[in-house]
């Protein structure tokens, strides 16, 4: 199994490397910014921290949008933190127009609403350990407890009005999606590579996911 980490230079891309080859022994994984490698891989991770209209340029100036489209329409795909977002219509950040792969916006935070179960202020970006509701039945929830705590750093969730996409949410002064599904495509707010015994877990459903 060829598994590729999409590399558009925004990222921690050797955690998630690292986290996918303990999962998956017998893989060969790698991180790669050659579209050409992108397309032969069986299965493809897209990762990404920072600043959205910051990767949405560094992606392009690569020339990996067509190859991430594909895979993301053709082999099973899995985005984490910005690779998530990226996928959706557009974001608040920078007002930058994403991948358009599902439908919805990127939003930030309201500040209005960052107060805590106790009054206290809470501080964005969100950063931490969250539970995680599962709000539909998924492959990549196999094994992983409703409720299980994820971690977490962002400034910014999705928001979609098609139901059917969200797969978990959590809360953070409002409830949020975090987790999103569509055929073949799976993707997370959250890192599952620095989630403990959960984000493993859910990394190896992913790689033997079939849909």
């Amino acid at each position: 199994m060829r598994v590729a980490v999409v590399d558009y230079g925004m990222g921690n891309l050797h955690s998630v490397s690292k986290a996918v080859e303990h999962v998956a022994p017998d893989a060969r994984v790698e991180v790669t910014s050659d579209p050409a490698r992108v397309a032969q891989a069986d299965r493809v991770v897209f990762p990404g921290q920072g600043a959205m209209p910051d990767c949405m340029r560094e992606m392009d100036a690569r020339g990996l949008r067509p190859a991430v489209l594909d895979a993301a329409r053709n082999r099973p795909f899995l985005g984490i933190c910005i690779g998530l977002q990226m996928l959706f219509e557009r974001s608040d950040e920078g007002g930058v127009g994403g991948l358009a792969l599902l439908p919805g916006t990127v939003r930030r935070f309201p500040d209005s609403a960052m107060v805590g179960p106790e009054g206290q202020k809470l501080k964005v970006p969100h950063m931490g350990w969250n539970r995680v509701g599962q709000t539909q039945r998924h492959p990549l929830w196999s094994e992983i407890e409703d409720g299980s705590r994820f971690y977490f750093v962002h400034s910014y969730f999705p928001q979609t009005e098609q139901a059917e996409l969200v797969s978990g949410t959590t809360e953070y002064g409002i409830p949020f999606t975090c987790a999103v599904a569509r055929d073949n495509i799976f993707a997370v707010q959250f890192h599952p590579e620095k989630s403990d015994t959960a984000g493993l877990r859910l990394l190896a459903n992913f790689l033997n996911w079939n849909p």
